[in-house]
């Protein structure tokens, strides 16, 4: 009986060392390690709006509608971090194919014009904060009209976001919808 008291105590001691190793030590590396090298990230790449309060994230796309600025890709999570995840239809689906034609509609472009995809699919996650640079340059005219602005000033505020991830070895360049949104406001009042 002794033996397997001993036994158990000692699978405790492993369990407990395995514990703090591993969701203790291991955490607070990763932790200092990213608080050192990438502070913004590490703490959610927040954007204070300079009155003490956060305005959202880099890092998660935020439902904008009003005309006056830069629309994100549609969401199947409708922009809710707590329950990000793609919509899972098929490309066959129904519902799929109406969503698709109310975004276009939401465009309000000629029939026979093409959209850049992601204006009208959602990302897999439904959160992707970017939208293609051609995707946001659409836009500029709608936003230009509701700003009372020359068309020309906001597609140089847009191109001025445009990034292409990856470098040389990504794709087609992209924007962060929040931050032109924000760019826009500065900007254009």
């Amino acid at each position: 009986m002794k033996n397997l008291f001993e036994q158990c105590l000692a699978s405790l001691r492993v369990v407990a060392a395995t514990l703090a190793v591993c969701s203790g030590l291991y955490v607070l590396v990763i932790l200092g390690a990213a608080q050192l090298f990438t502070p913004h990230t590490a703490n959610g790449s927040l954007i204070e709006d300079g009155k003490g309060g956060y305005v959202g994230s880099e890092l998660l796309a935020t439902g904008f509608t009003r005309p006056e600025y830069l629309w994100p890709r549609p969401s199947a999570c409708n922009y809710d971090a707590s329950a990000t995840g793609g919509s899972n239809l098929s490309p066959t689906s129904d519902a799929l194919r109406e969503r698709v034609q109310g975004s276009i509609a939401q465009y309000g472009v000629e029939a026979g014009t093409l959209l850049p995809t992601d204006l009208v699919t959602a990302s897999g996650g439904g959160l992707d904060p970017h939208i293609t640079l051609q995707g946001a340059l659409v836009q500029t005219a709608r936003i230009a009209g509701a700003r009372g602005v020359d068309a020309a000033k906001v597609e140089g505020i847009v191109r001025a976001h445009g990034s292409r991830p990856g470098w040389i070895l990504g794709g087609d360049p992209i924007v962060n919808v929040l931050l032109v949104n924000l760019d826009l406001d500065k900007r254009l009042r």
